[in-house]
């Protein structure tokens, strides 16, 4: 299948998925499972890729191994942080507002939290797609070395950060204390970093095609949204309102690219 075929199928398989997401969402009222599905609706889109696509077949399996390996992870941590927790206070919060106003929040999920995060999940992927798309060149390159390498150096501080954060969380006597310890001493978000940095090496992959730099969309968005949108700044503001020992941690700490801690 050409590239001009697959865009518009994986699109459509997408959104199939999302809106069955919703259907599920509303007898638990519980929008939330939208984030259990984040990773795994990734594999899904390669998974589509693979089946449908007439590239490279070394490359396709490279690049579907990769994402479904971040995917998968993700989703299965996700689901063992999230289920049985009800909805996620974001997720919440939007319900009030929308509640607030008058609205439907059951036609609103399905825009503003279930299509929007199929389109987001779509666009970040596009590497991905041209890379199972195009053929040329029948060879992996080091483009593609350098790229598997990229996302190994992101997988690691994302799995080892979201490991670290788990036990510190687990243990009664951390409660209201600041995590600022292994990879969380270097950046305040070292999952943040690392989950945009697996994606800049995914696209590095897709590169090799020569014909995919326009898919720089993905990784930018992605790293758009992590910085600005539902990672960073989000997380942030709740964070130092409510433990006071983040300011001192934010002053000493790196945001988002690992480095050396700050001397006070």
């Amino acid at each position: 299948m050409e590239l001009s075929s697959l865009l518009p199928a994986t699109l459509g398989v997408t959104l199939a998925c999302m809106f069955a997401l919703w259907l599920l969402s509303l007898p638990l009222k519980n929008v939330s499972i939208v984030d259990i599905f984040w990773g795994p609706g990734f594999v899904v889109i390669a998974l589509v890729c693979l089946w449908l696509a007439d590239g490279h077949p070394p490359r396709q399996w490279l690049l579907t191994a990769l994402v479904s390996l971040w995917g998968l992870r993700l989703g299965l941590y996700l689901a063992f942080r999230n289920i049985g927790h009800g909805e996620d206070a974001r997720y919440a919060a939007i319900r009030r507002r929308v509640d607030d106003r008058g609205g439907n929040f059951t036609i609103s999920s399905l825009l503003i939290v279930f299509v929007l995060q199929g389109v987001v999940m779509w666009i970040v992927s596009l590497p991905v797609q041209v890379g199972h798309a195009v053929a040329a060149p029948q060879a992996l390159g080091w483009l593609a070395i350098l790229g598997t390498l990229v996302w190994a150096v992101g997988f690691g501080f994302e799995a080892i950060g979201d490991e670290q954060l788990r036990r510190f969380k687990a243990d009664p006597a951390n409660r209201g204390e600041v995590m600022d310890r292994g990879l969380w001493r270097y950046t305040r978000h070292p999952n943040y970093f690392g989950n945009a940095c697996l994606w800049w090496g995914i696209w590095l992959v897709a590169l090799e095609t020569g014909t995919a730099w326009w898919t720089f969309i993905g990784p930018l968005l992605m790293t758009y949204f992590l910085l600005r949108v539902s990672g960073v700044s989000l997380l942030e503001r709740s964070l130092s309102d409510t433990k006071p020992k983040y300011r001192d941690y934010v002053a000493r700490t790196s945001a988002f690219i690992p480095m050396p801690p700050r001397k006070g």
